[in-house]
């Protein structure tokens, strides 16, 4: 991130900001031949359009942003790659919450994965504005990028093992303390639904959990799904359902982003981090339609399909997290198609039974422009999960509400914790926009980050 942002530059270009309420008297306030450029190029103050601008000797002499309406983060999102490789500078006045976001997005839309090829694009660079929180924004674009490394990573270099060891790695790094339990030592230890969903693979699955912060302060707990690749199990995909299933450990990741946040923001809470870690694979030893399993908690499941494993290895986490009755649980998957068709790939739906929680990540969200969408805990439909041999099935027969059974299910699993939800999203991008190009991403945390900064700070 600091080669993007940077808090001290000798020499800097000017970037003016520019809403369309304020384009006419700005304008008027340039030199001629700036109001003759833009006004020969059309160039009108549209949210995330820019011109550069010449100085009277045909030079560059800086550059104009449109802000629509309103600024947001993604405004900026285009710019670093956009803008002539050099330091700019903001002239355009932003209070210190529009400054910082204004950074963060400039600093986001930077991003590029570079594992397997050398991108060696030339990044403009801005000078942290005036009022920005610049270890605010370092905090989130390093915990991002981490997040869109880890989706954008093939399974093949990404498995159990080595989402195990970038979880370990951030946990270390704040001196939480990390254990993971691999393979059959699962089955031992009564984590018999990761077990068995990842016990197929020839990469053996792990439960990652890791605790950091005062244990007398407030407990907030974090499960995130970990499908480093999915098949479908027995229930196998078709090819074009496998394209993008290195993505089906995005909810681990991004629960992995958001704790990296807590704890980079020494906030003061007793955090707690879950993440099943599977292959959901094809073998001689895998788990079958039909087959009835059991669960941490000791609930029976019958499987009704075996695609349906994100949910299996999240409600052992679930029960386990539970059992210490936090004050606050939150779990990320990406867990239905069902979520995608309801809200599409840019809004993660949020389930909760707890309107003010609810109603502070809306609030949250439209703030930092990182929107999700609450959907319905509609309990009628837990008949859809009704099993004649089991306590209960993983999925409905119907195709109707998925999403919502999915989360139904969960909820089965959630008894004493005193606030809980549990968001499905996409965690990927279909393709490139302004500070969120095509690939991994990391949706919903920074306003579940702002919900905990605000109850917690």
């Amino acid at each position: 991130m600091s080669d993007f942002i940077v808090e001290s530059c000798e020499r800097t270009l000017p970037l003016w900001a520019v809403t369309e309420d304020a384009w006419e008297g700005w304008l008027a306030a340039q030199p001629q031949p700036v109001r003759t450029w833009l006004t020969a190029t059309g160039f009108k103050p549209e949210a995330g359009k820019h011109r550069l601008l010449p100085d009277a000797d045909g030079g560059l002499a800086g550059a104009v942003l449109g802000l629509g309406e309103k600024a947001d983060l993604w405004c900026f999102g285009r710019l670093a790659k956009a803008l002539p490789e050099a330091t700019w500078r903001l002239e355009s006045g932003l209070d210190g919450e529009a400054a910082t976001q204004a950074a963060l997005g400039w600093a986001l839309g930077a991003y590029g994965f570079a594992r397997y090829r050398a991108d060696n694009k030339p990044r403009a660079r801005l000078l942290a504005p005036q009022g920005a929180d610049a270890a605010e924004v370092r905090r989130m674009t390093e915990a991002i990028y981490m997040a869109r490394d880890l989706i954008n990573t093939p399974a093949g270099d990404l498995g159990p093992a080595e989402l195990a060891e970038a979880a370990v790695s951030v946990a270390e790094a704040y001196g939480a303390e990390a254990k993971v339990i691999v393979g059959d030592d699962l089955a031992a230890r009564n984590w018999p639904m990761v077990h068995a969903v990842g016990r197929a693979a020839a990469r053996a699955p792990r439960l990652i959990d890791f605790a950091w912060g005062e244990a007398s302060a407030p407990k907030v707990t974090l499960v995130g799904k970990g499908v480093c690749f999915d098949t479908g199990g027995l229930d196998i995909k078709p090819a074009s359902g496998m394209l993008r299933m290195k993505k089906d450990m995005g909810g681990g990741a991004n629960v992995l982003a958001l704790a990296q946040m807590i704890m980079g923001a020494g906030l003061p809470v007793r955090l707690r981090v879950l993440i099943p870690a599977v292959e959901n694979a094809i073998s001689g030893n895998a788990f079958h339609p039909g087959d009835v399993l059991p669960t941490r908690k000791g609930k029976t499941v019958e499987i009704g399909n075996t695609d349906a494993e994100g949910r299996l290895i999240l409600c052992d986490a679930l029960a386990e997290g539970d059992a210490e009755a936090p004050e606050l649980m939150l779990d990320m998957a990406t867990l239905t198609g069902a979520a995608r068709v309801a809200v599409g790939p840019d809004l993660p739906a949020l389930f909760t039974d707890d309107d003010a929680l609810a109603a502070d990540v809306a609030a949250a969200g439209k703030l930092v422009s990182d929107p999700s969408w609450r959907m319905p805990l509609f309990e009628p439909y837990r008949e859809k999960l009704k099993s004649p041999v089991a306590d209960m099935n993983n999925v409905s027969e119907s195709p109707q509400g998925g999403a919502i059974t999915a989360a139904l299910y969960l909820k089965a699993f959630v008894e004493k914790a005193k606030s809980w939800a549990h968001i499905d999203l996409y965690a990927w991008n279909d393709s490139d926009r302004p500070g969120r190009p095509k690939g991994g991403e990391a949706q919903a945390i920074r306003a579940l980050y702002r919900v905990l900064k605000d109850r917690y700070g």
